[in-house]
Order: C-alpha cells, then sequence, then structure tokens
C-alpha cells in the first residue's frame, strides 16, 4: 500500500494566505519537508548519557539540541522504515518517539516532584509520561482520556514507560473538572486517612495543569499529510468552542498561583490566540512569559 500525498484545499490556501502573508510560500515549501526524527528519554529508566551510548552503539548518530535538556534527541542518521519503533531501547520503555515541538509544553509546565498535576486530554501519553519522568514518579497525574481506543493506547504507554504515579480517567473533560470542582480529588499521600479531600475543606486541586486540547491540527501536516483533506474551517470554529470550555473548566479547579499550559498542534487563531484571549477576559488570570535556552 502507498500512502496519498493530499492537496491542500483552496479555501485553505486563501486563509493561510492572509494570516502569513509574505511568510505564505515558505510556509508552503517546509510543508514539503520531513520533520526531523526525534526522540525523548525516559528518565525513569535511563539517563541520557547511558541511552545515547547505546544507540550510538547501533550506528545511530545523536544529537542534543538542547544543553539544559539532554534527555530531548534527534536522530541525524539514515534509518530503516520503522527502526525507531522497533529497536529494543523503545520496546523496553527507555524512549519515546516524540516530535520536539510536542516535548515543549511539560517543559514549559515545568512539573515538580510531589505535585498535583492534571493532563487533561492526555492520549497517547507523549506528554503525560514526560511529566512523570520531570516529577520523578513521585506526586500525583491526574491523566484523563475521554475515548475509550485512545485510553488503551495511553496506558500502553504509561506501562511501557514505568509510569507509576499517575490515575487514568475515562471523562469528558469539562464533566470532569465540574466533578472535581464539586467533590475534591484522591490525595495521593499515604498516611492520609480520609482519601477524598474536599474543595470546601479548604483544599484547592491542582498545581498544575496541562491542557493540551483537540484541535485541527493544522501544526501535523508535515507527518500526516492527512489533515489537509480532513481540513475544514467549520471544525475549527467548533472546535474554538470547546477549546474555551475546556479550558474554563480547567481555570476553576487551579489552585490559586498554579500554572495552566494551553497548547495545541495548530495554527488556527480561532484555537490559540481567541481562547487564550477568551481566558484573561473571563478570568483571573494572566500570561507568563516563557523563556528556553
Amino acid at each position: 500500500m502507498t500512502s496519498r500525498n493530499y492537496e491542500p484545499k483552496p479555501l485553505f490556501i486563501e486563509r493561510m494566505k492572509k494570516l502569513l502573508r509574505k511568510d505564505f510560500d515558505s510556509y508552503m515549501e517546509i510543508l514539503k519537508v520531513l520533520p526531523v526524527k526525534s526522540l525523548r528519554c525516559n528518565t525513569l529508566k535511563i539517563s541520557p548519557e547511558e541511552l545515547k551510548k547505546r544507540l550510538e552503539e547501533k550506528g545511530w548518530k545523536i544529537k542534543n539540541p538542547f544543553k539544559d535538556y539532554p534527555e530531548i534527541m534527534i536522530v541525524e542518521s539514515e534509518l530503516q522504515p520503522g527502526e525507531l519503533g522497533r529497536a529494543l531501547e523503545h520496546l523496553l520503555g527507555y524512549y519515546y518517539i516524540q516530535e520536539t515541538a510536542s516535548m515543549l509544553p511539560p517543559l514549559v509546565l515545568n512539573p515538580q516532584p510531589e505535585e498535583k498535576v492534571l493532563d487533561l486530554c492526555a492520549s497517547p501519553g507523549s506528554k503525560t509520561t514526560q511529566i512523570a519522568s520531570r516529577m520523578e514518579n513521585t506526586g500525583l497525574i491526574i491523566a484523563n482520556e475521554v475515548k475509550f481506543g485512545r485510553i488503551k493506547i495511553l496506558a500502553a504507554n504509561i506501562e511501557r514507560c514505568g509510569v507509576m504515579n499517575t490515575i487514568m480517567t475515562r471523562r469528558d473533560g469539562i464533566a470532569l473538572c465540574k466533578r472535581f470542582a464539586k467533590e475534591g480529588i484522591i490525595s495521593h499521600e499515604s498516611n492520609s486517612e480520609d482519601r477524598l479531600i474536599k474543595k470546601n475543606q479548604g483544599f484547592s486541586l491542582f498545581d498544575k495543569i496541562l491542557l493540551d486540547a483537540p484541535c485541527s491540527g493544522e501544526g501535523t501536516i508535515r507527518s500526516t499529510s492527512r489533515t489537509l483533506e480532513m481540513w475544514n474551517p467549520k471544525t475549527i470554529e467548533n472546535l474554538s468552542k470547546l477549546q474555551k470550555s475546556l479550558i474554563a473548566s480547567c481555570i476553576e479547579v487551579l489552585k490559586p498561583n498554579g500554572i495552566l499550559v494551553y497548547s495545541t498542534c495548530t495554527h488556527a487563531p480561532e484555537e490559540d490566540e481567541e481562547v487564550v484571549d477568551f481566558a484573561l477576559k473571563n478570568f483571573n488570570v494572566e500570561i507568563e512569559k516563557i523563556i528556553f535556552q
């Protein structure tokens, strides 16, 4: 079976020309370039240094693009099709195949050991396992996914990566946050006799929340060209409404001075800037500056 190259719809081209203006031609050219092969070392099982050594012994050429994040690795050598996913180190959970852009939201969230974190739209688990790694398998992560087929993938990746501090839930994200806001959350502390701590007892819920929202996926065109076939302006409009409801629900269960990272893999301003603007205008939140070395 051969893969099919999908052509952008005329309405997509017209829209992107208006949004990007002088950068449109460069954008269309970069869509033809395949993304680099990147992976994230799972520090719950192996150190970046040891993993890099093992992979280089296979003849792979490994580059660390960020000095402060040695777990992020780019494979510069040519691999056989599927080799990245068939390697023993992948099967053992030593690394997770993940695009570099996908790794950034958890780094911005900066979860710490012993914190309580909500990953509201968690499958397939790339960011959940990354958060667990940075928390050193301590604290508590609630990893939620609404679709049963996707939660099976989430469960498989959590198990493969040796994640032990995560509870998976299968609920509509808005309904789940409403339930948490009303009743509280399970405490992860082993010495707690009352496992359900009510919010009205003075307990604010999550230290940090990752809302990696369902989106139109315009940023995935290079790796999933079928996104062009599925693209529809009505879908963008509907997703924007959903995203606003999700971020509003998340804010209700975030601790005072807590951190919420909102991320998508799309370019649509209705799903990005418009959602952030909605949060700023309707809730007592502010934007933090993001700096990467």
